[in-house]
């Protein structure tokens, strides 16, 4: 239906167009026209009458005002034209209500995670020598996470100590 409009509507565009070219050209202005040509630049006798500037006048303004009308309504069709177009070419069919479209959401693409080796190589086994390696490290100097886990003795003690309070 916005296609007949707007093909309609240029035609008819086009005949305002050609007839205020027309219109424009016949009226007598400072220089005198084509009416001054027609009539042999006789002073207020021209070839349609002693009147037509008049009624040339408000020919010429009627046919602007339609113009200018129609030259918004082209504009408008236009647009709709081209987002008809626009929707169709991108596959979504064309809505012909006017409440306002919802974007569809954006389809999840699969993260692209580099392949991790399902074998590990087996490290080769490093050997630190006793003098170098401590044999025990304070638990308050390596963190949490890498202090390892606290030895128990294989034998607690049962009596208390056998020393004394000084005093």
């Amino acid at each position: 239906m916005v296609g007949f409009f707007f093909w309609f509507f240029l035609v008819l565009f086009t005949f305002i167009s050609l007839m205020l070219i027309l219109l424009i050209l016949i009226q007598k202005g400072r220089g005198g026209g084509l009416s001054s040509a027609f009539s042999g630049g006789g002073g207020g006798n021209t070839a349609f009458g002693s009147k037509t500037g008049d009624v040339l006048t408000w020919i010429t303004s009627i046919g602007f005002g339609i113009f200018l009308v129609l030259a918004v309504s082209l504009n408008l069709l236009a647009n709709a034209r081209q987002k008809a177009a626009d929707k169709e070419a991108a596959g979504v069919p064309a809505v012909t209500n006017l409440e306002p479209a919802v974007p569809p959401a954006p389809k999840p693409t699969p993260a692209t995670v580099p392949a991790v080796p399902t074998t590990v190589p087996a490290a080769a086994p490093t050997t630190v020598p006793a003098a170098i390696a401590p044999a025990t490290v304070p638990a308050a100097v390596v963190p949490a996470a890498v202090a390892p886990a606290a030895t128990v003795p294989a034998a607690l003690p049962t009596t208390a100590p056998a020393t004394k309070p000084a005093g």
